[in-house]
């Protein structure tokens, strides 16, 4: 896969599961809940984006895990064994006050496991490794 359009779109995925990464190191107190479980979303996001972008498939403007897994779908049936689980909720509710939401620790801890997942898949699908 020569595509760098397609690596930096893998490569800011990454960062943002490292920044989830790293909050998750901190003590829970410290821990930015919502911060970890937006990168998180974001990261899924831009994996399942970086994979259609390799096969040329339009997305539109969506940050709607499901229906971007439901595209890879129709790519590829492996993709059945993902679970994005409730990350798009994270994509809007937790960055602004109006729909205030502060996730749990365990809801940051599920939000990373998911992304960590989705990171592992999109990589060997992509036949990438983390150092891209």
């Amino acid at each position: 896969m020569n595509d760098d359009y397609v690596k930096k779109w893998v490569m800011k995925a990454i960062n943002d599961i490292n920044v989830a990464k790293h909050e998750l190191a901190q003590s829970e107190s410290e821990m930015v809940t919502d911060a970890i479980c937006f990168h998180c979303q974001q990261s899924v996001e831009k994996f399942l984006k970086a994979y259609l972008i390799l096969k040329k498939i339009e997305i539109g403007k969506t940050h709607n895990l499901e229906f971007i897994l439901e595209l890879c779908k129709k790519q590829d049936l492996d993709f059945e064994s993902l679970d994005v689980g409730n990350l798009s909720f994270y994509a809007v509710a937790v960055r602004y006050p109006d729909e205030f939401h502060v996730p749990s620790v365990q809801e940051s801890k599920e939000s990373y496991r998911i992304a960590s997942m989705v990171r592992d898949f999109i990589l060997r699908k992509l036949e990438l490794d983390r150092d891209i």
